[in-house]
């Protein structure tokens, strides 16, 4: 139960909660300057926490710059003040899940709340319309609790885990289990605040086996012109190497013979010139 105030504690703290609120009102002004006109982003602004008032410690401002979507007021002594959840339920990253007629299936949710939960509802429902899993979860101390169920979908989850894993187990699906379903969180220790994710699920009859036969050809083909490339380029050097050594020999030969032919013949430069003259 949210505490009263005095007189004059009243004033002062809905003038610290007037601050506050101007506070995000400014975050959020400054946020559009920047983004400039028409801007769109794609990604989520962070939270950005405000430190309440000493008389109203009790609640928890939090200003997501931007963000108008999931928000509640609460009341304080007439002084409207909004507050952004960040409740979010989310299937994992793809939508869609592929099984085979008479098989079991996973159906994948998990939630995430910056403030905590108690008395948490949450609910799977098939087609938008008809309910296939109720559940609640006293705190995140306790496991999930069944409210209700198809005879066919079985809880798999866990919430006292790193995680909140609200997953169901369709067993023996067949052709008429082929839609789509939601997966409804619902919290009121956010003032229930609600959010749900949706996932589609495909039957069918013969799972499509991938052929990898062309693949495998053109790595086999691929892996073939490099060991060849390599194979060339190893051939190559030693072919250069045995070319140059020959090369080496023949000039070794070359002037060897050149020396001898001059040392005979009595030419300028053979051994014979070289011969130092007699003293008188």
């Amino acid at each position: 139960m949210m505490p009263r105030l005095r007189g004059g504690e009243a004033q002062g703290s809905a003038s610290l909660a007037r601050s506050s609120v101007q506070e995000c009102s400014l975050a959020r002004a400054a946020q559009r300057r920047r983004q400039g006109p028409g801007f769109a982003s794609s990604r989520t602004p962070p939270l950005r926490r405000i430190s309440p008032p000493p008389a109203l410690k009790h609640l928890s401002l939090l200003c997501r710059p931007g963000v108008r979507s999931t928000e509640d007021k609460w009341l304080v002594q007439g002084l409207h003040i909004s507050i952004a959840f960040a409740l979010e339920v989310s299937v994992g990253k793809t939508n869609t899940v592929t099984a085979l007629n008479g098989s079991n299936v996973l159906l994948p949710c998990v939630f995430t709340t910056c403030i905590g939960f108690q008395d948490l509802v949450f609910t799977w429902y098939f087609n938008s319309t008809e309910m296939i899993y109720h559940g609640k979860i006293k705190s995140k101390m306790s496991e999930p609790f069944l409210v209700g169920r198809n005879p066919r979908v079985e809880f798999v989850g866990s919430t006292t885990g790193k995680e909140n894993n609200i997953s169901i187990l369709l067993n023996e699906v067949d052709f008429s289990d082929a839609g789509k379903y939601t997966c409804h969180v619902k919290n009121p220790k956010e003032k229930n605040a609600q959010h749900s994710a949706s996932i589609f699920l495909t039957v069918v009859h013969k799972m499509v086996e991938t052929d990898n036969t062309v693949t495998l050809i053109i790595v086999g083909v691929v892996g073939g012109l490099i060991g060849l490339l390599i194979l060339f380029m190893l051939v190559k050097k030693v072919v250069l190497f045995i070319i140059k050594k020959t090369q080496d020999r023949k000039k070794e030969c070359l002037v060897s013979s050149s020396g001898n032919d001059n040392t005979e013949n009595g030419l300028a430069g053979s051994k014979a010139d070289q011969k130092v003259a007699p003293k008188a």
